[in-house]
Parts: structure tokens; C-alpha cells; sequence
């Protein structure tokens, strides 16, 4: 396939974060409520669309488990089913609680729905206790100490891909990350030095956040290509190709899932490709030897 332009996702592309924001999300809430989801059961939440940001993802799950101490009876399963029938994403998830509970027990439930709290628990669980002084700015204090889970974030991307990669393509990135944390993974997987900042979207950069198609079209507009391969893990950087497809149509964009991150195996394939997805591959390394082929 013709491609003169390859976006990268970070997170579960780059690098595997089953144990560093994934985790992050399961301890944040229990920390905070001493209830919390399973780890399995981010993914669904993740398919609904609208989670690009695992802050916000963070505060669903909260959501979630404050609403079933007020009589909300369904199943995460049903829950996240909901989001995605109401377009996803944390607003949706409001409205289905809302709906579900009515307006007594959802003001029970938002009285105690401390999102402040929930992100600040999660960046010190997620960042650790020196990184966290370095980048919020503040103290840590939980009654446990962290080097933190971005430690645990192993590499993906092979050194012969990524060499592939940079010598035949014009290379961008576009994660959900924040800039700081985005910059810490990229220079892991050693492409710090080698994609500029403009050739970047992270989450300090728009408010739209996938699947929008605004970012990935203006890095496309950079390149000055005419034909984008987008890379990610989830249905939503899917989404984004195929909603960039239908923005833009001087340029052709090719959404590629990969099965490093939450979905896996056959049944993660089929989502993909349910999704318009142009290829779904095993990993990243993957990707340079199928546009060759």
C-alpha cells in the first residue's frame, strides 16, 4: 500500500501499558472509593469510544461504582454498551446514570464524585514520587511510596521497524498523552530526536481528542501527503482515520490496528475491521514490511 506519511499512537503501539496507566486506572478508583473495576473491564469502556483520555476513563469507572451503591443494577458490560449507543465518552456516561438512577441518586452519586482527587491519585500512582514533584508541581501524599508505574511501560517498537520507518516515511505521532509523559516515551523508544515537535499531537495540543479527525488531518497537511497510514490500539484511532477520510477528501487515510494493547486475538481483529479499519496487524513491527509489500 501507497503511503507517504505514518502517525503513530504511543500508548499499546510505542510502548505496553497494561501495567502503567491501565493499572493506574483500577488502583486510582480503588484508592480513592475502596471499590474499583477489573482491569479486563477497561477495554469495554475503551470500545464504547470517547476514552482517549484515561483521566476521564479514570472518572467513569468511578462513576460506575458510585452509581451501584445507589441503585444502579446493570452490568459494566450494559453500562459501557449504553455510553456507546449515547456517542461515548464521560459526558455519555453521565446521561446513562442519570437516566438509569434519576436525579436524587445521581446527585448522591456526583457529591461524592471527586474527580480532582481521582487525577490527582492517578498521576502519583502513574508518575511516582519524584516525577510527580517534577511535574505537577506538589507533594505526593498517599500512605504508599512509587517509583511509578511509567517505569513498567516495556518497548514495543523494535529498533529495525523504527529505522524502517524513519528512512522511508515522513513519521508523526498523535496520542492522547500529555506532553510531558509523551516526551518520557518517545525518547524510550528513541524517537524524541527524530519526530520534531511539530510533527507531534498530544493532549496539551487540541481539545477534541480522537476520534476527532482534526489532528490527524493537520499532521497530513504538514507532511504535505497524500496518502496517511494511521497506527493505534484502539477502535477509536480507527474511527479517526475514517472520520479524517470523510473530512478530507483531497488525501487518503488508512486506519492500522495492531494487537499489542487492549484488543487481541480473532475478536479483536473483527472489531477492528467492523470498525473500517484498512489492515489490522500483530504488532507495530509489523507495519513497515506490509506498506512495502
Amino acid at each position: 500500500m501507497h503511503a507517504d506519511a505514518v502517525v503513530l499512537d504511543i500508548d499499546g503501539v510505542l510502548v505496553d501499558v497494561a501495567d502503567s496507566y491501565r493499572r493506574a486506572i483500577v488502583e486510582s478508583v480503588e484508592a480513592v472509593y475502596d471499590r474499583t473495576i477489573r482491569k479486563d473491564d477497561i477495554q469495554a469502556f475503551k470500545d464504547a469510544g470517547g476514552f482517549n483520555n484515561d483521566w476521564e476513563l479514570t472518572y467513569a469507572a468511578a462513576l460506575y461504582v458510585l452509581a451501584t451503591e445507589e441503585g444502579y443494577s446493570e452490568s459494566l458490560e450494559t453500562f459501557t454498551d449504553d455510553i456507546a449507543a449515547a456517542s461515548g465518552g464521560l459526558e455519555a456516561a453521565e446521561t446513562v446514570v442519570r437516566e438509569a438512577i434519576g436525579a436524587r441518586a445521581t446527585q448522591r452519586v456526583t457529591d461524592r464524585w471527586d474527580r480532582d482527587r481521582l487525577r490527582d491519585v492517578f498521576q502519583q500512582l502513574y508518575l511516582g514520587d519524584e516525577l510527580y514533584r517534577g511535574l505537577e508541581g506538589g507533594e505526593p501524599d498517599l500512605d504508599r511510596e512509587t517509583p511509578g508505574f511509567i517505569h513498567d511501560e516495556p518497548v514495543l517498537l523494535e529498533a529495525d521497524a523504527r529505522d524502517r520507518l524513519l528512512a522511508g516515511y515522513d513519521v508523526g505521532v498523535l496520542t492522547g498523552r500529555p506532553e510531558a509523559e509523551a516526551e518520557i516515551a518517545l525518547e524510550r523508544v528513541g524517537l524524541d530526536d527524530a519526530i520534531p515537535v511539530d510533527r507531534r499531537f498530544t493532549m496539551d495540543d487540541w481539545e477534541e481528542g480522537k476520534p476527532h479527525p482534526k489532528a490527524l488531518t493537520t499532521l497530513a497537511e504538514r507532511f504535505d501527503a497524500t496518502s496517511v497510514a494511521f497506527v493505534g490500539d484502539t477502535l477509536d484511532d480507527v474511527r479517526t482515520a475514517v472520520n479524517a477520510s470523510e473530512t478530507d477528501s483531497d488525501r487518503e487515510y488508512h486506519g492500522i490496528g495492531v494487537l499489542t494493547g487492549g484488543l487481541t486475538g480473532e475478536e479483536g481483529r473483527r472489531k477492528y475491521e467492523r470498525e473500517g479499519a484498512t489492515a489490522v496487524l500483530e504488532s507495530v513491527n509489523a507495519v513497515p514490511g506490509w506498506l512495502e509489500s
